[in-house]
């Protein structure tokens, strides 16, 4: 916590400043006039989200021309946070923030959509599988998320729905990810929750955990909430995409590329271009991960056209917000102006 607040001083001084003359950060361009793009990422080690860092060291943002930085946040709902207060330009988490937060007013889209579906899973600690094997059994139940707000919260409370089990019938518990939902697990913090890989490989290749619901397909995905619900993504806010298109641009043409990379490489191949301290000393289990969620990307990064309708339905069945508003427009949710030039 220290440490994120002690990173965060210098640029939250300069956007002080850039705030009294109306402009942002990211209109200071770096050495040599390239514009530089500040992006949190909701948990830079999870597979989810592995385009961002894969693009950055495979040097593709800079061969596009564009300076990328990338910061990490566990919690998709803190990043959003981070951006709405102006501290990064945008954010790679799940498309369904853009939605939620028009629903409170805010206009967000995704510009680039690296996946088609969510890329969770829903796992139960071994010692509660006999009892929990649905979302049927969460009354009752204490149910693990990365925080409360974020994506995992989301999906969990529509899951909830579907299974006939309404949000004040079981306790939500703030995991995060990683080492700390792995503990949950092993304290019994959580009977069960949704997470990502490497987390899952890791709970599953102990016999810690097992899968009860998993979006880590096309298939999966539908079964658990009725179609493609679009997950990870690069999502802005409306105003800055209006006023930094040829930077969008550039961060597309690179995107694209990398997704392209994903779809044309094993597992193995883009295992080994990420940093080595991601496979947390166990390179198997990371290519496994990697593998396991790999079908989850898309080759060019447009939205798939069924995919708004799928998560504004499990919204509207499950989230306050998003049934209090008078309309949601899907349009102005998501962009396929930049990727469909990349093409």
């Amino acid at each position: 916590m220290r440490k994120s607040i002690a990173l965060a001083a210098l640029p939250a001084l300069i956007l002080g400043l850039a705030a009294c003359r109306g402009t942002s950060p990211s209109e200071q361009p770096a050495a040599g006039g390239t514009e530089t793009v500040t992006i949190m990422v909701g948990g830079l080690d999870k597979v989810i989200y592995l385009p961002a860092k894969l693009t950055e060291q495979l040097g593709y943002f800079k061969d596009a021309g564009v300076n990328v930085e990338l910061k990490s946040e566990p919690s998709g709902a803190d990043a959003e946070t981070m951006m709405l207060a102006g501290q990064v330009d945008g954010v790679v988490g799940f498309y369904d923030h853009s939605i939620h937060l028009q629903a409170k007013g805010k206009c967000v889209q995704s510009v680039v959509q690296f996946a088609d579906v969510p890329g969770e899973a829903e796992v139960v600690a071994t010692a509660k599988a006999a009892t929990i094997t649905s979302a049927k059994d969460f009354a009752g139940k204490k149910l693990g998320v990365t925080s409360p707000g974020s994506s995992t919260d989301m999906i969990t409370q529509g899951l909830a729905v579907k299974g006939g089990v309404q949000r004040s019938q079981y306790t939500i518990v703030k995991a995060g990810a990683g080492a700390t939902f792995i503990a949950a697990i092993d304290n019994g913090a959580i009977d069960a929750g949704m997470t990502t890989d490497p987390t899952i490989a890791k709970l599953t290749s102990t016999g810690k955990a097992k899968v009860i619901i998993d979006m880590r397909t096309e298939e999966g995905t539908r079964a658990a909430l009725g179609g493609l619900y679009p997950g990870a993504s690069l999502y802005m806010p409306c105003d800055y995409v209006a006023a930094h298109k040829a930077a969008i641009q550039k961060m597309a043409d690179a995107f694209v590329k990398t997704l392209k990379f994903i779809d044309t490489h094993t597992a193995a191949e883009i295992a080994a271009k990420m940093p080595a301290d991601y496979a947390g000393g166990d390179s198997a289990l990371y290519v496994q991960s990697i593998n396991d969620s790999k079908g989850m990307f898309t080759a060019d990064g447009v939205m798939p056209a069924d995919g708004p309708q799928t998560v504004l339905d499990v919204l509207k069945a499950s989230n306050p917000d998003v049934q209090a508003a008078a309309s949601i427009d899907l349009a102005r949710t998501f962009t396929t102006e930049f990727v469909k030039a990349a093409s």
